[in-house]
């Protein structure tokens, strides 16, 4: 259910009032018992239930590549590591 604002017509009264979309809007302020209106509201903000939210789940672009960059290079195989490979591949067949 979501949280409407009203401000009061007569004394300028605001608050805020819980109710479902299907309920009748407010009419009288709890003030003054004045005629009230209902504001447009900012609507609600984002709510993260449970668990798994966290900070390390949405890392930058920046924080990968230099966490890329700290990871030592691999070296690329000498010439007759490939062909020795390449030998292994072919006995396996």
């Amino acid at each position: 259910m979501p949280t409407y604002d009203y401000k009061c017509k007569d004394c300028g009264h605001h608050f805020e009032a819980f109710h479902s979309m299907s309920a009748d809007p407010l009419t009288d302020c709890p003030e003054c018992e004045g005629q009230v209106e209902r504001q447009i509201g900012m609507g609600a903000g984002v709510l993260f239930k449970g668990s798994g939210f966290y900070e390390t789940d949405y890392r930058s672009s920046g924080y990968k590549k230099d966490k890329a960059s700290d990871k030592p290079a691999k070296s690329a195989p000498k010439k007759d590591e490939k062909s020795a490979s390449k030998k292994d591949a072919k006995k396996a067949q």
